[in-house]
């Protein structure tokens, strides 16, 4: 699987999780609290980019081809833009 795939089944499997997450926030006043949904949607994101790995047979500690990087720098390097920059709009508010 390249990573352009990978990111786009990566994305596609987060809109559910995101979904939730705007539901919380839009309920959630307290700075600290919102934080804390972030970092467990943090760690969402991280257990699913392993799970699409495993399934993929993708190594994620192997290094990327003409890269100093591993698969897993390479991926979270493509994906946290459309992860992060959601979360940090709604944490704004």
């Amino acid at each position: 699987m390249d990573i352009e795939s990978f990111r786009a089944e990566l994305e596609t499997r987060l809109i559910i999780e995101k979904e939730y997450v705007i539901q919380e926030l839009s309920s959630i006043n307290d700075y600290q609290e919102r934080l804390e949904l972030l970092g467990k949607f943090n760690e969402k994101y991280k257990e699913l980019i392993k799970r699409i790995a495993n399934e993929e047979g993708v190594d994620l500690n192997a290094s990327y081809p003409a890269e100093n990087l591993s698969y897993n720098q390479i991926i979270l390097g493509k994906t946290c833009r459309f992860t992060t920059s959601w979360l940090m709009n709604y944490l704004k508010k």
